[in-house]
């Protein structure tokens, strides 16, 4: 079992996305292009990868909305998320999934304080 990368996602209020977002631009972090839908307006988020850009590691920034509610989520990318998911089982840990999408098996925890927690390994 390993860790490949971490990923901070933050949902905040459309308001706050694009500030949030032009201030990593200004501490000198490139973005990385989305593939929005044909007929988008405004800012729709950011994606500023950390390291090589071939990396697991990023910070995501999405404005909310009603399939988006407002969090901060760390995200944990794995070589085998359900490796992971049955080392955490065996200490007691209770990981909800997995869910397939976007090529990734994900499974979700809820630390301590309720800090959204997943883990995410790619799908062969």
């Amino acid at each position: 079992m390993k860790v490949l990368g971490m990923r901070f996602c933050g949902v905040v209020t459309a308001g706050a996305a694009e500030p949030l977002a032009d201030m990593f631009s200004k501490l000198g972090l490139d973005s990385r292009p989305l593939d929005m839908p044909e007929g988008s307006n405004g800012f729709n988020g950011a994606i500023f990868p950390i390291g090589e850009q071939s990396s697991d590691t990023w910070i995501e920034i999405w404005p909310s909305g009603p399939q988006m509610p407002e969090l901060v989520m760390l995200q944990l990318v794995v070589d085998d998320a359900d490796a992971f998911a049955a080392h955490a089982k065996s200490n007691g840990l209770n990981p909800k999934g997995p869910d397939d999408a976007n090529g990734e098996r994900i499974y979700y925890l809820e630390g301590p304080g309720g800090l959204p927690l997943s883990f995410q390994s790619k799908i062969d």
